[in-house]
């Protein structure tokens, strides 16, 4: 039996557990600190060895080789034309980097680094039955955690959506980005956790990620999907770091600017109650200018959306077709047309860059 098969009131779509009764009131607790989400729709990946941190450092976006016992940070794997293959946060313990990813991309991923070892002192060990429980940091919710593990939680990731991380780049021109709220964590926890409420589901969590305009890999990603598209520089990319696969797009379009789409944020008129599935086009007029990614019902701002728009669509207020029904919607810039173009950082070297002393996580 799984952590969470005997939790009380729980609503579940397959393996997800979606609310557990009031979704409104989930989010509110979680928001506040109050409610801990099961998170059946993460995976965890572990990667030991004593070249862990280097070998990750040059296959991924992230600059790592320096990661110390007790981080988080959060990294991409590229494919050469610098395209989003996979997504993982990141925590270092000290002996293990644990990378946590969407449990639709978690075989595909631990696949991807297994072949990547070659000669490297690296193991990489997909972990199926554990469980991932998510939580705003610094309420009673990180407090029943700590009580339920007398010598600690082992694995704690805190999301560094919050803030800009070293190396990274903010496209959204904003004064308060919404993200700096977002004090995300997810915790690994063990066989005979305390079940005990208040519970949130995928509901809530789903909600309040929107409402911080944080990407993710189930949902933001396509076939087609580059970092710079949905301000995940922000997070995930280290824009001087070394040699890595993809860098020379991530350089090319932050260098010269314009990625081909862009992320925006949604306001949707809620009359008809209809809230868009993933994949709903967007419309300026009659032209389809992109597609929904996620939606969700927030407690306090009422139906809100992220959507991939072409670069060229207005900035100004669009219609989501969803169910034959025409949904008003008021748009709000995330990702700039000329993200790039403009950015008050310095210049990206091309790939024959080597390590410099000023920079010693840089990998050639």
């Amino acid at each position: 039996m799984g952590v969470f098969d005997s939790v009380p009131g729980a609503v579940r779509e397959g393996e997800l557990i979606t609310h557990f009764g009031n979704p409104f009131v989930e989010q509110r607790r979680l928001a506040a600190g109050e409610a801990l989400a099961p998170l059946t729709d993460r995976a965890l990946i572990e990667v030991a060895g004593e070249d862990r941190l280097s070998w990750l450092d040059s296959i991924t976006s992230q600059a790592v080789a320096g990661l110390v016992a007790g981080a988080s940070t959060e990294l991409l794997v590229l494919d050469p034309q610098g395209r989003v293959e996979h997504a993982a946060g990141a925590f270092e313990d000290g002996a293990s980097t644990w990378l946590i990813a969407d449990a639709g991309d978690a075989d595909g991923l631990a696949t991807w680094l297994q072949r990547m070892v070659f000669r490297s002192r690296v193991a990489v060990t997909r972990h199926p039955d554990a469980a991932l429980v998510g939580f705003f940091g610094g309420g009673a919710a990180e407090a029943r955690l700590a009580a339920a593990a007398p010598h600690g939680v082992p694995v704690i990731w805190r999301d560094p959506w919050s803030r800009v991380q070293p190396g990274g780049h903010q496209y959204a021109q904003v004064t308060a980005h919404p993200g700096e709220t977002y004090t995300w964590s997810i915790a690994v926890v063990a066989d005979g956790f305390d079940v005990s409420g208040p519970f949130a589901g995928a509901l809530a969590a789903e909600a309040l990620r929107i409402a911080a305009w944080r990407p993710r890999w189930s949902h933001e990603v396509d076939e087609r999907a580059i970092p710079h598209e949905a301000d995940w520089i922000r997070s995930a990319v280290h824009l001087s770091k070394g040699c890595y696969r993809g860098q020379e797009t991530v350089a090319k379009v932050h260098n010269l600017g314009h990625p081909p789409r862009r992320l925006a944020a949604l306001q949707l008129d809620g009359s008809d109650a209809v809230l868009p599935a993933p994949g709903s086009p967007v419309l300026a007029g009659d032209a389809e200018v992109g597609t929904i990614t996620s939606a969700a019902l927030h407690h306090e701002d009422g139906p809100i959306a992220l959507a991939i728009l072409s670069r060229r669509a207005p900035v100004g207020d669009l219609v989501v077709r969803a169910d034959g029904i025409d949904i008003a919607a008021a748009q709000q810039v995330i990702v700039p047309a000329d993200a790039g173009a403009t950015a008050d950082v310095p210049r990206l070297t091309r790939l024959s860059r080597r390590p410099t002393a000023q920079d010693p996580r840089s990998t050639g």
